[in-house]
Formats: structure tokens, sequence, C-alpha cells
């Protein structure tokens, strides 16, 4: 007789579920403790251990000594490899059989010669399926070898994640022998877990909660742990709610499996190589058991990596994605950063990364994915147009400090006015596990109900890897329509945006930049690596620049292709989103210094080649050519090598990119046309610097007291205010070290204050006039500094020399300008835009700190001051004050972050009319790309030479390479942008043998309709505001 129906208590109903499935509590007799039936030791067990990460046929070779568990091995960064010996009992045929494996550290599992599966406890990996069911003829005996590495999901932290890493650490095996495996209670399990997470989720005013609840309690009552045969009862309970459909109005979520790996962080880049591998091979073996599993993968760089390492596991990852399964995404080369790169090395992740996906995979992507960068560009919607890319996922506004972000599903209006569909899931992560809370959260939070009904669920651990795991899987399978709870479907991005793009018509618009309202320290933090990514931008631009050149007019050049491409990809490498940024760990810092000497080396070699060519001869001991690598004539001052390794000042003029020979000695100081500058220093220690163009005054201690624009006599300098003021700030986060600084540091403002009487004249004026001053920042910091005006220079620099040895402090430079206005202009990737200078709302002052490239103005009508930098990123605006950010000391997870010496230079341009018309922009150009001196064949041209010139200031001619398609070697790509933010039809003069002239993308595939006539050497452009073209140039060849 049945019994009678009870009345339930909500919480002891709920805690009795709970109790039956708790890995903690009454394993003896509830359903958890029959997940695993008989157990039987490993054979034998044997290791060695090694520091470096030798390959699988490396391995095997060596010495192995018995081992056994819970013996310990390390330290961090260190790589043990077990050899593991099994034999099967016999009494287990028709089982499933598992190896149980738990250790400290990450493991991946390799069956005859090939990677099968990692192993790790944090990713919810701790046993290997050897067989579904063993059969009657299977062999009982096998061998295995499982590779350890020294180091847990996250890197290995010293005392929490973030921290340096622990280099004493040791890791310990705590588990490995044979298991039989009862799937069927895995099974009930799930549904028992969901049921309970639908009972709480739905919570006590809702009707299916107490269905959800009540069946649970039932399952609970027929099941018997100890009788499988009791099992089938339960299931049927509980498919026959989670088979009680939804309407058809239910939100549809589409789960894509996903494995987020950090190009480099906590760990180095060769432990990412293995990271990979142990996750992707992980997912593999899902998609073999699972054929409605679909994974998608990012970052090109790491498909190379195991492409090279583990080419086995790279084919069949090209398998399956001809089955629709694996999907790569993104279209770049990492997911770099999306401030700090330039617009041209954000154009080349895309031409590397769609290039490599289209080679390798047969296709290119097309939905740019970056779910994990510390905010957006503007002018990322016209590159992703430009690389053939409409859809856009990310998710990192959802870690807004200040204000949430008014959008989950919208379109992103760049700053040209391209426009893409993007989509942040609404769970706002991309390490979901397929939890009810999970997918609940999905539909309340969606912050476009009514405007889309389709949400992206990106499921598997992530960030260090791991991936997802069949017991995921088999939640989202079962939720897949069930009354109560969304729809759920695994699904790919495509079909997602595809659903999406399908009833776009109600999705609001949002205009302008994607800001990251938290990591603003991270423009800052690792000034060297802010430094050698802007050097080796310059570098390779300059490279390509003279390798064009050089391959349009010689015959015997090679265009050195291939280098330029190791290059780019070591450049665009470092621009992931924690190493440029600076918040990865001392070995990455240390190894992307590296990577820029490499870029700085290997680059100059090319560049006195390409100089070489140019010439048509080898160099000689003394011919010296001067170099403009910039789109417009410049007359600058140089220092000129001279025998003995002396320099001397000439006043050199090269035309639009192009050279011109070193100036004869006699012309070295020539009858000017201009002023010469003037220095004097006063009585009471002051100096002036004068050029006729601007006057500059310092005080005693080098703090500059007036900045006047000698035509009108215009003070830039704020009334009783001085600039060049350095000001030091307290810098503690409340937790993000090296990504953070807060809005209250800069109530902590503290001016550092000179010593009268160290200032002192250094270049006595003529061509250039300067002076210099030390600075004692703390008892343990110590800047000086050169302030230098040219003849002819429409700005003042400053080069700045510092020995940084603190602690949690920021330092900055302060400007405060005799001007109003309540939008200051800060560059940004082929373009700027502008940025409140006040307060008003919190999401005026959300950006107390920004970031900028090479430029920042604040204007009035008819008069602005504008600062130029050769390294930084760092910025603001406050009121009238223009303060660059220049150094910090965060402690974690790089403990010896930005301590040392420092070099850099930033510049002050007070201006006539607007920064455009004044020519900020090209000043700023200057101050990053120098004139180069390079050796040249003796006797060098005699005469100056310009490959390009154009019509119009707003137009910049940024790139000159050798196109990538090998059908056309004897072809250039040029790209121009528009720069003020104008309509303008601009002439291209053209000094090389150019047969044709089409338009083309940023992928460099020619617009069928892009065929430019050619008029005497010129092209005719049409540009609108901030637009990017590009140019595919067809040249002739030169005459032998």
């Amino acid at each position: 007789m049945a019994a009678a129906p009870a009345l339930k208590h909500w919480r002891t109903t709920l805690e009795r579920v709970e109790k039956f499935v708790s890995p903690v509590y009454f394993t003896d007799c509830n359903l958890r403790g029959r997940l695993f039936g008989a157990t039987c030791p490993v054979a034998a067990l044997s290791s060695f251990l090694t520091p470096d990460r030798p390959t699988y046929e490396e391995a095997v070779q060596r010495d192995f000594r018995p081992a056994q568990v819970g013996c310990s091995f390390g330290p961090t960064w260190w790589t043990c490899w077990f050899r593991v010996e099994l034999t099967i009992p016999e009494a287990w045929v028709g089982q499933e059989v598992h190896l149980c494996w738990e250790s400290d550290g990450e493991g991946l599992v390799w069956r005859d010669g090939e990677p099968v599966q990692g192993l790790t406890k944090e990713g919810e990996k701790t046993s290997y399926v050897l067989t579904d069911r063993l059969g009657e003829r299977d062999p009982r005996s096998l061998t295995l070898y499982v590779e350890v590495a020294c180091n847990g999901l996250l890197g290995a932290g010293k005392g929490s994640i973030i921290a340096a890493p622990d280099p004493e650490k040791m890791f310990q095996l705590s588990r490995a022998e044979l298991a039989v495996f009862h799937r069927d209670v895995h099974m009930l399990l799930v549904d028992l877990e969901l049921l309970l997470g639908i009972a709480k989720g739905l919570g006590k005013d809702n009707q299916r909660s107490f269905q959800a609840l009540y069946t649970a309690n039932q399952m609970v009552n027929v099941c018997d742990p100890a009788q499988p045969e009791t099992f089938p009862v339960a299931q049927a309970l509980a498919s026959r709610f989670f088979g009680q459909h939804g309407g058809e109005s239910q939100h549809t979520i589409h789960a894509t499996g996903h494995c987020h790996i950090d190009t480099a962080w906590l760990w180095p880049f060769k432990e990412t190589v293995r990271k990979c591998a142990r996750s992707w091979v992980t997912a593999l073996q899902l998609m073999e058991r699972n054929p409605e599993f679909i994974f998608a993968c990012s970052q090109a760089q790491q498909l190379e990596w195991v492409k090279s390492r583990y080419p086995g596991l790279h084919s069949r990852l090209q398998e399956f994605a001809c089955r629709g399964q694996f999907v790569p995404v993104g279209g770049t080369w990492v997911e770099m950063d999306g401030n700090l790169p330039s617009g041209e090395a954000m154009v080349r992740q895309f031409l590397q990364g769609q290039n490599f996906f289209l080679q390798e995979f047969g296709k290119m992507c097309s939905e740019f994915w970056l779910p994990d960068t510390f905010g957006y560009s503007a002018q990322l919607p016209q590159i992703m147009h430009g690389c053939g890319i409409r859809r856009f996922l990310t998710q990192k506004l959802s870690w807004n400090l200040v204000n949430s972000f008014p959008h989950h599903t919208f379109f992103w209006e760049g700053l040209d006015g391209s426009r893409v569909l993007v989509h942040f899931p609404p769970g706002d992560s991309y390490v979901m596990q397929g939890s009810v809370e999970e997918v609940l959260k999905t539909v309340a939070n969606n912050r476009d109900k009514g405007r889309a009904n389709h949400s992206a669920f990106l499921f598997g651990f992530g960030d260090g890897g791991g991936g997802p795991t069949q017991t995921m899987l088999d939640r989202l399978k079962r939720l897949s329509n069930t009354d109560g709870l969304p729809r759920v479907q695994l699904s790919s991005p495509r079909q997602l945006f595809s659903a999406l793009e399908s009833d776009s018509g109600q999705l609001c618009t949002w205009v302008g930049e994607l800001f990251l309202e938290l990591h603003n320290g991270t423009y800052t933090t690792h000034a060297q690596i802010k430094k050698g990514n802007r050097e080796c931008e310059r570098i390779l631009h300059d490279v390509e620049l003279l390798s064009s050149l050089a391959l349009a007019r010689s015959t015997q050049f090679l265009y050195p292709a291939a280098q330029l491409q190791h290059l780019w990809r070591l450049l665009l490498l470092n621009q992931f989103h924690d190493v440029v940024t600076g918040s990865c760990i001392q070995m990455v810092a240390e190894e992307a210094m590296c990577h820029y000497e490499d870029i700085r080396s290997h680059g100059n070699t090319l560049l006195s080649a390409a100089a070489a060519a140019l010439c048509a001869g080898e160099p000689g001991p003394e011919g010296l050519l001067i170099v403009n690598t910039l789109p417009w004539k410049r007359t600058e001052v140089m220092a000129l090598p001279k025998p003995g390794g002396a320099h001397s000042l000439a006043l050199v003029t090269v035309p639009s990119m192009g050279y011109a020979p070193v100036p004869p000695h006699t012309s070295l100081q020539p009858l000017l046309p201009q002023q010469p500058v003037f220095v004097v220093q006063e009585t009471d220690g002051s100096v002036t610097l004068d050029n006729g163009i601007i006057r500059v005054k310092l005080d005693p201690t080098g703090r500059l007291t007036s900045l006047v624009l000698v035509a009108s006599g215009r003070e830039a300098i704020a009334e009783g205010a001085v600039g060049n003021q350095f000001v030091l700030f307290d810098d503690v986060p409340l937790y993000w070290d090296a990504w953070d600084v807060m809005d209250y540091h800069l109530e902590t403002r503290k001016p550092v204050l000179g010593q009268a009487g160290t200032l002192a004249v250094g270049t006595e004026g003529g061509l250039r006039g300067s002076a210099w001053f030390l600075l004692q920042i703390s008892p343990n910091s110590r800047l000086s500094q050169e302030v230098v005006l040219d003849v002819g220079c429409p700005y003042v620099r400053f080069h700045t020399e510092v020995h940084w040895h603190e602690a949690h402090k920021f330092l900055k430079v302060e400007f405060p300008a005799r001007v109003r206005s309540s939008q200051a202009t800060y560059e940004i990737q082929f373009g700027h835009l502008q940025r409140p200078t006040h307060y008003n709302t919190s999401w005026d002052w959300a950006r107390f700190e920004v970031w900028a490239h090479r430029w920042m103005d604040l204007s009035e009508h008819g008069f602005g001051l504008a600062l130029l930098n050769d390294c930084k990123y760092g910025a603001s605006v406050r009121g009238s004050i223009l303060s660059l950010s220049l150094l910090r000391a965060p402690k974690a997870p790089d403990f010896t972050a930005d301590m040392g010496r420092h070099e850099f230079t930033y510049a002050l341009m007070p201006h006539k009319g607007s920064f455009q018309d004044a020519g900020v922009i090209q000043a700023a150009y200057s101050l990053n790309f120098p004139l180069l001196a390079l050796p040249a064949p003796s006797p060098a041209p005699a005469t100056s030479w310009s490959a390009f010139s154009l019509s119009s200031p707003a137009v910049v001619l940024e790139t000159v390479k050798q196109a990538e398609s090998s059908s056309q070697r004897r072809s250039l790509v040029l790209r121009l942008y528009e720069a003020h933010g104008s309509h303008v039809d601009c002439w291209l003069h053209l000094s090389l043998p150019v047969q044709e002239a089409i338009l083309c993308d940023l992928l460099e595939r020619p617009d069928p309709a892009g065929h430019l006539p050619l008029r005497d050497s010129r092209l005719k452009l049409t540009f609108s505001p901030f637009q990017v073209l590009s140019l595919l140039l067809v040249l002739q060849s030169p005459p032998h």
C-alpha cells in the first residue's frame, strides 16, 4: 500500500535532497557515494622530474624511477612525467572503467603516443575513461603516460591568485587507481542537482519550483543507492518532469563550449602551449561522445603553437572543424588589448589571424571575439568591417565599477559610422558551468528583453584553460526544453548571431568607444613594455616602407616578407591583453622585453639592407642617407654621427616618404630663415628658451612658469600656476594591483618640489637650446630632465630619465592650461575622440583616468595646448589641467614591475586655431618617428627623392607594405586615413612606376569596382571623417 502523502516543509525537503547528492555528508549511504564502484591500484607507477618541457618522444626515452601515491614533486614550472602501468581485473567485464587521477598541477594523459585528455582537479577532470564497456576480448593491460605541469590552472601565486608565483611550491600526487564508474548514478545525480537548482532558482512563490522539489523528493523515496534496479523508476520521474515543455515565446539560450586561455598571464607563454593541448584534446573527446556539442576557439597564435608541437592534435581539430563542431572564432592572431595597440597593429591582428584561419580551416571567422579585454576602441567597428566581420562578442563591460552598461544586444557605431552587431552574454561570464542558476540569470539579467529573445551561454572552465566537462553537457542537454526555464540548445556563434540578426529591428545603437570603468592602471603599468610596443610598431612601419621603396626601385632586392611576418607576429603576440597592459608575471614581462629586443635588432638590420638597396650599392664607410618615413616634408634639427662616435647638429630638410643627402659640413650652421634659439639664464637661476615661435620660461627648479606663442603673445600656462609639475599619488587599489587605479588616488596628490639652483643651461642655442635639472622624487627615486627647444620647432621637448624604486605610488606630470573647454581631445587608432573635462555625471567621473596614443589636446576657439608623448598611454584632463601618467609601482602579479631606470620624452605644443590646422597630429608623428640616418653606399645619393606625397594635411599615409598575396609579389598596399574628422578629396602623388591602382579592404582583397584612374602620376581619393582606405598598387617591372 502506497504511503499517504505528507505535508512537506520546504527547507527540510530541500536539504534532504541536497544530502542525498552530497560529496561530503552521508556518502556511506547516499547516491554520491555510489558514483564509483570497485577500485584497484595501478600495477606500477614510475616518474622523472625535469625543469624543461620535453616532448613525448623525448620523455619516454628518459630514466623513470619508482613512484607512489603521496609523492611530492616540483618546484613551480618544472614538469613531472609519470609512467602508469595498468591491469584491469577480469571481474570488471561489461563495466565502464576509469583511471582516477588526482594531483596538484595540470596533467595530460598520453596513450599510444598521442595526447588524449587533460586532468586537473581545478577543472573537475579527475578521471580518464579507459573504456565505456570492458569487452571480453579487450586487452587487460596497458601503459599510459601522464605529463604533469608544476602549476595550477591559474599559475602558482603565493597566497592569492594574483600574487607573484611561489618559486618553491611543491606538488603532490594524491590518487592514482582504477575504478568502475556507474554512469546511471551519474545521470541521476545530474537530474537531482538540476531539480534542486530549479527549486531554489524559481523560489517559493513559483508553482514549477514546488513541482521540481517534490519530483526530487519522490526520486529520493524510490531510489535505493544500494539497489541499482530502483534507478530506472527514479529516472522516469525526472524524465516526466523535464519532458514538460515550455511555450513558443520562451527565450532561447545558445550554449557554446568555450575555453578562454590567456596567451600568457600568471604563467609563461610556453606553458600556454601545453594548456591548449590539455584543453582542446579534452574538448575533442567530448565532441566524439556528443555529436551535437559545438566548441568555439579563438586566437590563431595558439592554434599555430599546437600545429607545430602537436601535429596529430591539429589534424584532428581540422577534422572536427569540417564537421562543424570545432569552430574557430575571433579572426585575430591573439585576443589583443582593445586600447593600446596602434590602428595598423589592430589591422595586422586580423590580417595574420584571418589568413591563418583560411589556410588551416578553409574559411575566415565571421565574428570578432574579445571577451576579456579592458575596453574597446571606437575604431574597432571600422576595422572589423574592413576584415569581413560584422559581429562582435564580449562581456567585459559587465565588470564596470560605476555604471551598468545598458545593453546586452545592440548595434555599435564606430568613429567613422561603421556599425556592427554586438552581443554580451547576459550571464556576464564566459566560464559558465551549465547550472540552473546561470541559465536563469541569463534570462533575468538580459537588458534587452522585448528586443532580443536569444542569448549566448559560453560554458567551460577558462582563463587558465580547462574547458567544458561531460557533466556540463549532460546538464544543458537535459534542460533543452523544460517548462519554467528558457529553451537551451547546443549551438554555434553563427547560429546565435543569425537568430539575433533576423529580429534586430528594435535594437538600440551605442555610438563611440566601449570604455571599461575598471583596470585604468593598465594604461601605465610596466612602462618598459609600453615603450617596447610603441618603438617596435615604429620600427616595423619604417622597415616596411623602406623595403617597399627598395622593391619598387630595384630588381635585385628581395622583400623580406618571411622575416617581417615573424617580427609582426612577435609584436602581435605581446599585444595580448595581459602582456602589453603589464598585468602579467615577471617571467612574461622579461620574455616580452626579449621579444622587443629581437624586433629592434632584426628590424635595424632590415632597415640597413633596404637603405643599401635603395641606393643600389653596398654601404660605404662614410655615406649617410637621411630618411623621412612620414608622408610630409620635414625640416628638423638632427644629431648626425661623426667619425670617432661623436655627433654634430645639423638642420636637414627631407621630402615626404623619401630621402635626402647629408648637408655639407659648411652648412651645418647655415644662415637660417628662422630665428635661432636663444637661451638666457637669469640671476635668480630661471632659464628662458626662445626660437621665435614659442618662448619657454623655467623656474630655478625646472617647472614651467610661462609658455608663450610668440607671434600673438598668447600665454598657454594658467595664471598663477606652473607646468611640468611632477605629482605623486598613493596608488592602492581594492584588489587588482597591476590593473586598477582607483578614483580615490586623486585625493592623495602631492606635488614633487625641486631644489632651487639645480637648473643649468645645456646646449647654449643656435640650432638647439636646452636646460636641464635634477629632481629628488623621494628618498629612493630621482629624476633628471633636459628641456629642449629646436630651431623652427613648434613644441618644447622634455627628455626625461627616472630611477624609480617605489611601492604603490603613481607619478604623473601636470600642465595647467590657460584654456577653457568642457571637452578634451585624445588620439586613438586612425583618429581621435573627445571626452569630458568635468565630472557632471557618473559616466563622466568614471573616466577619471583614460587612454590616449601620441597626443591629447585642450582647445578653446582660436587657441589650444597639446601634450605629445613618445611611449605613454595613461592620461587625463580635468578642468584645465592636462595630466600625463608616467609610472606606477604595483606589486602583483609582478613584484618588480616598473622598478629601475626609465627614459621617455613628452612635448608641449601651444597652437593658434584648431589642433588640426596647427599641425598637432603631424607634430606627434614627428616626435614618434624621428628622421633616420642610415649607412648608404659611398657616395650617398646627391639629390633628394620622395616616393609619395599628399595634397591634404587631413590625410595620413600610415602604411606602405608589400601585398600579402603570393600572386601579387610586385604589388604594394598603402593604408591611408582621414585624421581631421572631415570629408575631403585628396590627391596622392606617386614617384614609383605604378601600372594599376585598385581599392581593397584591410585583408587586401581587391574591390571589383575599385579601379582608380592614374593621372600624371596622381590618384584622386575621397574620404569621409576618420575613414581608413587601403590601396593596392601593382608595380611596373623596373628596367634592367
